[in-house]
């Protein structure tokens, strides 16, 4: 594990570790979302959606 984190700590591996701490981030955002919308519609008031949606 302390040579996987070495190379990880490696100048020329920033930016991948950057990018997939922004993944997962993004990742987070989008289940939010997507399960924010599941549960309108749900109660049937899937017509919110669309008005976020082209706010």
């Amino acid at each position: 594990m302390a040579h996987f984190l070495w190379i990880l700590r490696q100048p020329d591996n920033l930016p991948i570790v950057g990018m997939l701490f922004a993944l997962v981030g993004l990742l987070a955002v989008w289940l939010r979302q997507a399960l924010r919308h599941d549960r309108l519609i749900a109660q049937g008031r899937a017509a919110e959606i669309a008005r976020e949606m082209r706010r």
